[in-house]
């Protein structure tokens, strides 16, 4: 005889019937979704309807054409999108044109290792020519990596650094800046790789712990247009400093006019340091540069402030060079 079986848990929910499946099955469902939304234009679409409105412009700040999207690339791309849908979706016209940055060391290293490894000993142009084409495939597998994560955007009119277009527009806004004045030429310290021959910018440097001496400096006085220092043959202004590698660009101080200095004899000289503000500092002379290149020995005065006034201490002798 059978037992009549008894109703279960889920007998007693009433819940619609529908045609989603229960398992999500994404790797399989998402490629024919997205398949589904390009073949109809819905971008485009969203773009027209949208023609008026105000425009909300997000840039895509690009990412290297040079390997697979990572974690980093891919979950900035998913914001990116989300923000763009959401200022379509209160009312803006936000297009989304992505771009690569096809210049840099990663794309030049890369190629140069696949180069050697090949035997190869290319120029400068042939050099160039491969690093064109080993970013424009990357953009191609990128491309569709993102359009794989369901953005939406003009994927097949990106902006990429290596267009002869996108290069004019660099040096024409660069010929605008000159022709008005903002662009000057002066001397700044540039990080240079030997290996591959080439600029590196702050965030590919690793630094490593160095001791450094801290010198003093002299910086000869060259002109006193009003005369407020005549009479002091031989001026020089003292600087302290903990970075002295960067004293072959240095061509001058800046001084505070309100600043209250002091000028005072070393050996045959006068130094003209500058009163601090902090309490019992004291100075030492130390090494200290001059533009004739003379060597020889001198007494040198440095200053100290303290609580109750400043007073003028005789250092030891230094060697001044």
């Amino acid at each position: 005889m059978a037992t009549e079986k008894k109703p279960g848990y889920r007998d007693t929910l009433n819940l619609p019937r529908t045609e989603f499946p229960m398992k999500a099955n994404l790797p399989e469902r998402e490629p024919p979704r997205l398949a589904w939304w390009a073949e109809r234009g819905f971008y485009q679409r969203l773009r027209e309807a949208r023609r008026q409105a105000p425009v909300w412009l997000l840039h895509d700040g690009p990412p290297y054409s040079n390997n697979h999207a990572h974690m980093g690339t891919a979950a900035n791309h998913v914001w990116k999108d989300a923000v763009v849908r959401q200022a379509s979706l209160i009312g803006f016209d936000s297009p989304y044109v992505p771009g690569w940055d096809n210049h840099g060391m990663p794309i030049e290293v890369q190629v140069s290792r696949e180069m050697r490894a090949a035997g190869l000993a290319p120029d400068r142009l042939a050099l160039r020519k491969r690093c064109r084409e080993y970013a424009a495939k990357w953009v191609g597998i990128q491309r569709g990596e993102f359009m794989r994560l369901g953005g939406w955007g003009d994927w097949e009119h990106p902006y990429l650094t290596m267009d002869h277009a996108f290069e004019a527009e660099i040096l024409e806004a660069f010929a605008a800046l000159a022709a008005k004045g903002f662009i000057q030429r002066g001397l700044r310290s540039i990080h240079w790789c030997p290996t591959d021959r080439t600029a590196l910018a702050e965030a590919e440097i690793e630094y490593e712990d160095d001791p450094s001496p801290s010198i003093f400096v002299l910086f000869p006085l060259r002109s006193d247009p009003r005369g407020v220092l005549s009479g002091l043959e031989g001026l020089a202004a003292v600087a302290w400093t903990t970075t002295p590698w960067t004293l072959p660009a240095n061509l001058g101080l800046m001084a505070d006019p309100s600043a209250e200095s002091r000028c005072a004899p070393a050996g045959t000289a006068s130094c003209w340091p500058r009163r601090s503000s902090r309490r019992s500092r004291r100075s030492r002379a130390g090494t200290t540069p001059r533009s004739s290149g003379r060597s020889r020995a001198a007494s040198c005065w440095a200053w100290c402030a303290r609580d109750r006034g400043a007073a003028l201490r005789r250092s030891s002798t230094a060697r001044r060079s």
